[in-house]
């Protein structure tokens, strides 16, 4: 349940569901297997990955969801090599080329046979709704993904009006900032070994780092070029390491082993549902306060763009 990644929303003018109008929403949402003839399903479903279970756990104002997205694997170059091969032996059959609508045709008949038996793959992504700060954290590798759950909780909910998290100081200046001049770095923040580094301007290049020292003279020797970060790993009060990208999206989550080893004294360890609920209030705490430094340091929360319905 420990999440990876976060894509971080401001949410506006929440709808006010009770805890049972909410279940009722979730419900009429909830996940069930691919038929035959789907390419693809998204659905909510039970956080401690038992069927039966409830579709929410809110604990202290900290809501958390789980979507499961199935979506059938059919590689293009399976459907085109076939679609090639009945269109030459029918082209052979009938002593003419096919017309571009008639492989279309092959194509879509193609795509209909072998689509029931293609591999599924299953996804999950959990969602983290903190009500009182009326923020949202969903654990997504890519922003497309994210933005996939929050589509479904918006036909959950009716309306969710929600902009991405941004700042009045873009993270790329803060981050150039923190590895060119270390003395002005928070306290609390230490470097990583990770860096990305992109010209302004001219050269398209990319320059990744990894397990290297960042106040280095070779780092420091890039950026003297004019180069800027747009990755760059953190950790943050010692308690949580990041990568935090140009985007204000937090990739390669990792607690600390204090963390994680107060996680592990909490009792019931063998109840999946008290388990998920404890590590949960755990993580959102180290999280809460993880990102409202980040906040701070990037110079406050900018103004919101409208909402989107």
């Amino acid at each position: 349940m420990w999440f990876k990644h976060l894509h971080l929303y401001r949410v506006h003018d929440a709808p006010q569901l009770t805890s049972d109008e909410m279940t009722t929403a979730l419900d009429a949402q909830a996940f069930r297997p691919l038929g035959g003839s789907e390419a693809r399903r998204l659905g909510w479903s039970a956080p401690a990955g038992r069927s039966g279970e409830q579709l929410q756990h809110d604990l202290h104002g900290h809501r958390l969801l789980s979507a499961l997205r199935q979506e059938r694997l059919l590689p293009a170059s399976v459907v085109r090599e076939e679609v090639e091969s009945r269109a030459a032996e029918q082209e052979t059959r009938e002593g003419r080329p096919l017309r571009r609508q008639e492989k279309q045709a092959l194509k879509e008949q193609v795509y209909e046979e072998f689509l029931p038996r293609a591999f599924v793959r299953t996804q999950r992504f959990d969602l983290w709704w903190d009500t009182q700060r009326q923020l949202i954290g969903v654990n997504a590798s890519s922003r497309a993904r994210a933005e996939d759950i929050l589509d479904l909780l918006r036909q959950t909910l009716g309306s969710l009006k929600v902009t991405p998290l941004a700042t009045r100081t873009t993270p790329t200046r803060a981050m150039t900032e923190w590895l060119t001049r270390p003395d002005e770095r928070p306290a609390a923040l230490e470097l990583g070994d990770q860096v990305e580094l992109k010209a302004t301007s001219g050269d398209e290049s990319v320059l990744r780092g990894r397990q290297i020292d960042l106040d280095g003279e070779e780092i420091q020797t890039v950026l003297a070029t004019g180069r800027q970060a747009t990755r760059l790993g953190l950790t943050i009060d010692e308690a949580v390491s990041l990568v935090l990208h140009d985007d204000l999206a937090i990739k390669s989550l990792r607690f600390a082993d204090a963390v994680l080893d107060e996680a592990a004294q909490v009792e019931d360890d063998d109840d999946p549902t008290l388990r998920l609920e404890a590590d949960f209030a755990l993580m959102t705490q180290v999280l809460t306060n993880a990102i409202e430094q980040l906040i701070d340091w990037l110079g406050g929360e900018a103004n919101p763009a409208a909402p989107t319905p």
